[in-house]
């Protein structure tokens, strides 16, 4: 997933100049991003590969800057998640950052914010050095 989302960063950024640099702050960005798709009136399955990039960003941050890892979910996670890919955190514990941003698109607010979901996510590595 690391591959697809610098790829997903150096497209939109070439064309857009976006801030997208793998920062905690820029997941405001990514906020703002989604808003904007949902507010525009895009259709979910047109958008959903814009999405997928975006919840591997957003996956990538926790990667550089929580200590996550990238993992395949198994059968039973994919049901239950709806995703292929995850993120297992120094504690363990396993986040769905693709799904939080399909679920920031689909309800908005700023109760799926990713920004918020970066600073309240449990088990995140106290320091991490990339």
């Amino acid at each position: 997933m690391r591959p697809y989302a610098a790829a997903f960063v150096a497209r939109v950024t070439a064309r857009n100049r976006l801030p997208l640099n793998y920062s905690v702050a820029s997941l405001r960005l990514v906020d703002a991003l989604v808003d904007g798709l949902r507010k525009g009136g895009a259709d979910r399955e047109r958008v959903r590969g814009t999405l997928f990039g975006l919840g591997a960003y957003v996956g990538e941050v926790l990667v550089r800057r929580a200590g996550g890892a990238w993992v395949d979910f198994d059968e039973e996670q994919r049901a239950y998640f709806g995703q292929p890919v995850g993120i297992r955190m120094p504690d363990g514990r396993i986040w769905n950052p693709v799904g939080k941003v399909h679920n920031r698109f689909l309800a908005g607010g700023p109760q799926e914010s990713l920004q918020t979901f970066y600073l309240v996510l449990h088990g995140r590595a106290r320091r991490v050095v990339v």
